[in-house]
């Protein structure tokens, strides 16, 4: 090959520029870096190593360990902060409209501010070379407590790791996490106020220090890292107005620089929305010299100190975000059921109620709020979940057999005794209503599924098999 046929690199510089890309993507980060990773012999040589900015313990420099003592060999170099030119995700897509609208439907019904994690999966994303984008199928609300100018979240990280587990169950992954800060304009025509823009803050200190923490609680795996790992896949997405006074959505990461200053506690957000605080030195915090870069009015690149603050945008990656052109979630439920930790709906064995009419049970399943619910629940075994959630996510595939898969379910211990409870308040329910009236409707139980039907059907309803 010469240089006029050779296909080009993922991050050749002019191609990204032409396309608008303004991050590679991590991979093509790898590619520029390391064309071919180092071997001696057989022994791996990992090539990555993350930033680190404490001072490293059990120094043999032959001194008292810090803060007694310190030397070069243990101290924290300086930092120049510079933005980060790749990106861990490209672009994040929401599988349909409506897993936003559920979301901000919150807020519209309140006027409170609300939080979630995204839950979905990751793939390639062909519009960036080497790309990776983050499919978000559901939203998932924690305890929190709301208010209409912040949010407190009540959820730890043993919660975290157990809802984790439970989304695996229909393979899906926690992505990042979502937050409302919109205000109403006030004019009745469901505009609202713009607060992030180029004059004022995109991502203000204080979320960066907490997208930054949580992005240390969910590290990307990376077999080129020494440690295992590199860096993180977990996205920040707000929902804000923009300057039409829309609601928009707006994606960022912290880079891998913002990441180790708030591990190791030598940032802080100060009461300025677009800048951030260097910490001050004590005895327990070593605070090397940090500086950042940017061109004057002259077009003269200048080295800045940073103390006492800095622009966050030093901090921040932008990721893309959108809708595929032809939607195709994972869950496709018409069903409506309350979403968990609202205060104003809640979730009851009453409101699985509508699953006792519908005549396509797998696709009326197909809700991640009522599969945790029921999760949630103990009624049913986790064998039986599992084969609730394949029936719920499985709705496009034709090598699925859902028939049988249904019947298994239909007469599983477990589904026959919330049928049996769910038949029970049904039946309290048109027994209280049908006071004064005519009297109760006829109706028959099918020996399969235990489902009461009117007795002017000859089949069951529920799972299509006849009566006698």
């Amino acid at each position: 090959m010469c240089d006029y046929c050779m296909p080009l690199e993922p991050y050749d510089v002019s191609y990204l520029e032409s396309k608008g890309i303004k991050h590679m993507s991590f991979q093509s980060h790898l590619r520029q870096l390391y064309p071919k990773h180092k071997r001696k012999g057989d022994a791996y040589t990992a090539p990555l190593e993350e930033p680190c900015f404490k001072v490293t313990p059990n120094c043999s420099g032959g001194h008292a360990p810090w803060p007694e003592g310190i030397c070069t060999k243990c101290q924290p170099s300086a930092i120049t902060l510079q933005r980060q030119p790749f990106r861990f995700v490209d672009h994040v897509e929401f599988a349909s409209a409506m897993v936003v609208d559920s979301f901000i439907s919150s807020w519209r019904s309140s006027g409170l501010q609300r939080f979630g994690y995204l839950l979905g999966r990751y793939e390639v994303y062909p519009e960036v070379p080497l790309g990776v984008k983050a499919v978000v199928e559901t939203i998932y609300e924690p305890p929190q407590e709301n208010f209409q100018d912040e949010l407190q979240v009540c959820f730890g990280e043993e919660s975290e790791r157990e809802l984790s587990n439970a989304s695996k169950l229909a393979n899906l992954n926690i992505l990042g996490m979502v937050y409302t800060d919109l205000f109403d304009k006030g004019e009745g025509n469901g505009k609202v106020l713009c607060k992030r823009h180029v004059n004022s803050y995109f991502l203000s200190s204080q979320e960066c220090a907490f997208s930054a923490a949580m992005q240390l609680r969910h590290p990307n795996p990376c077999r080129y890292s020494k440690s295992g790992t590199y860096g993180s896949k977990f996205v920040t997405c707000v929902i804000s107005g923009n300057q039409e006074g829309d609601i928009d959505i707006d994606a960022y990461q912290i880079s891998n620089f913002g990441m180790a200053m708030v591990d190791a506690d030598i940032i802080q957000p100060s009461v300025q929305p677009s800048r951030m605080l260097v910490s001050e030195a004590s005895e327990s915090r070593y605070i090397p010299e940090i500086f950042y870069k940017f061109k004057n009015e002259y077009g003269v690149t200048v080295r800045q100190n940073a103390s006492p603050c800095f622009p966050v945008e030093y901090l921040i990656v932008n990721v893309t975000h959108g809708f595929p052109s032809q939607p195709n979630p994972l869950f496709v439920s018409s069903v409506p059921f309350p979403i968990e930790n609202r205060t104003f709906e809640k979730a009851e064995i009453k409101s699985l109620q509508p699953l006792l009419e519908c005549s396509n049970l797998p696709e009326a399943l197909s809700n991640f709020h009522l599969l945790f619910y029921l999760k949630n629940s103990g009624i049913i075994s986790m064998e039986e979940l599992e084969t609730t959630v394949t029936l719920a996510t499985n709705h496009n595939n034709p090598s699925f057999d859902s028939s049988s898969a249904l019947q298994g379910l239909l007469q599983s211990p477990g589904w026959l005794t919330l049928m049996t409870i769910l038949q029970e308040q049904s039946s309290n329910n048109f027994r209280t209503s049908d006071v004064g009236g005519s009297g109760e409707e006829e109706t028959w139980a099918c020996r399969h599924c235990t489902f009461l039907n009117p007795a002017s059907l000859s089949e069951c309803d529920m799972c299509g098999l006849p009566q006698d």
